[in-house]
């Protein structure tokens, strides 16, 4: 197994970088694992990982891209829950990307 170099440990990640544990996640490991997806964390950004931390913490399942289009405009509004918006934000998949970047696991459904 692999692992991202945080703050001078090292933490686990399997072969497609989520994490093993989930519990490990920090905001400084958000920002690495960002940096390595090529992603420059902003205000947005932050807003779909913490809207998916609270998601996971609720449901214990991170959401597909359909669910996590309709919750995020329930919460915010049509603009925010654009699937074109959360595309421009994490061009690898909204719900994968993002969810990788909050230290949870794979979405349900995603190849």
């Amino acid at each position: 197994m692999s692992g991202y170099q945080v703050n001078g440990s090292v933490v686990e990640h399997d072969e497609e970088g989520y994490l093993t544990d989930i519990g490990q996640w920090s905001k400084d490991i958000a920002e690495v694992i960002a940096k390595a997806e090529q992603i420059n964390m902003t205000d947005e950004h932050w807003e779909v990982v913490n809207f998916l931390r609270d998601y996971y913490e609720e449901y214990q399942i991170a959401p597909a891209v359909r669910i996590l289009v309709k919750e995020m405009t329930k919460k915010y509004g049509k603009e925010k829950g654009d699937q074109k918006a959360l595309y421009a934000l994490f061009p690898y998949g909204p719900a994968k990307q993002a969810c990788k970047i909050a230290g949870l696991p794979k979405p349900t459904g995603c190849v």
